[in-house]
This record gives structure tokens, C-alpha cells and sequence, in this order.
């Protein structure tokens, strides 16, 4: 992974923030214990932080899926872009969600692994899948994750891996420094 180095836009302290980027905030730290610094640098625009807010939100706190698979293809998602800053909380949100430390220090090998079960392989499968190469998206693989994943479920996943492909970029090219 390519190292962290000084951040390319500073975050906004609390005192300096928008009120509606404040009340983000104060979830935020109420809910983590802290403000991730990417929200305090888009708080730069507070009209980009609602809406990116609320996407994230939305993909993340809604539908069938269960936010333990989720945070497990953005793990692997983040893994495959390479990118420091979405693996250091997204790992740990894994771990507190029940995933091992091994399986996620060996989840490349996903597919020989015997703890992880065909649904879970699947959707790591299209974490790959769409993360490389959305457009090799076969009939093959597809009519496999249908039988794991209705329509809904699978929107949920290809909505999660989407949005961290673009969090994920979008933070390594701030290089954007790990929330402590």
C-alpha cells in the first residue's frame, strides 16, 4: 500500500464548520467516538458532505443485506484500490461486525477459504468483479449471485462496493490520513 504522507486539503475543525456539517459531526463522534477525516474535509463544501452523507447512510443502514456482509466487500473493495484510509476504519468495523482477523488479513483467497460460505464467496466475488473489470460482469457469474441475492440485495452490494470505489479514490488521491 502506498504510504500515507501529508494530507492535500486540511480538515475543518468543528468551531469553523457549517452548522449542518456540525450536527454530522456531533453523530458522528456520538456514534464512533470520533469525525472521520473525510467528513471533516468535505466539510469544505457542506452541500457535497449532506448528500454524501446520506448516500452513505442510505447504502449502509437500510435494506436486507446486514451491514456485517457489507462492511466485508468494502474491506475487500478497499483492499483492491489500496487504500489506507478506508481499510484502517472499515477493518475494524469488520472485526466489531464478527469477522476474524484472519479472514480479513486473507481475504484475497476467499474462494479456498472454508469459513466463509457460498453467499458471502459470491459477494466478495462482485466486490472483485466490479472493482477490476464492471464491465466482465458475465451471464455465468451473474445467474450464481442470483441464487444467493434478489434484485434488492444485490443493488445494496453493488450500491456498497460503488460507493467505496469512489470513497476510495477519492481518499487516496487527498491523501487523505487515517482518522485516529
Amino acid at each position: 500500500m502506498p504510504p500515507i504522507t501529508t494530507p492535500r486539503i486540511p480538515t475543518i475543525d468543528y468551531e469553523k464548520a457549517d452548522p449542518a456539517a456540525r450536527e454530522i459531526f456531533d453523530h458522528y463522534k456520538k456514534e464512533r467516538g470520533n469525525v472521520p477525516n473525510m467528513f471533516r474535509t468535505v466539510a469544505h463544501r457542506p452541500e457535497i458532505l449532506r448528500t454524501m452523507i446520506a448516500h452513505f447512510r442510505a447504502v449502509m443502514e437500510t435494506g436486507t443485506v446486514g451491514v456485517k456482509l457489507k462492511e466485508l466487500v468494502i474491506v475487500r473493495t478497499s483492499q483492491l484500490n489500496q487504500c489506507e484510509y478506508c481499510l484502517n476504519s472499515h477493518t475494524q468495523l469488520a472485526q466489531r461486525h464478527g469477522w476474524s482477523e484472519a479472514q480479513i488479513v486473507d481475504l484475497a483467497n476467499f474462494r479456498n477459504r472454508t469459513d466463509f460460505n457460498e453467499r458471502e464467496k459470491a459477494a466478495l466475488e462482485l466486490a472483485e468483479r466490479e472493482t477490476l473489470d464492471s464491465t466482465g460482469i458475465d451471464d455465468e457469474f451473474w445467474a450464481r449471485l442470483r441464487q444467493h441475492f434478489d434484485e434488492g440485495e444485490i443493488i445494496e452490494l453493488a450500491a456498497a462496493i460503488g460507493l467505496f470505489n469512489y470513497f476510495n479514490r477519492f481518499n487516496n488521491s487527498l491523501k487523505m490520513e487515517p482518522t485516529k
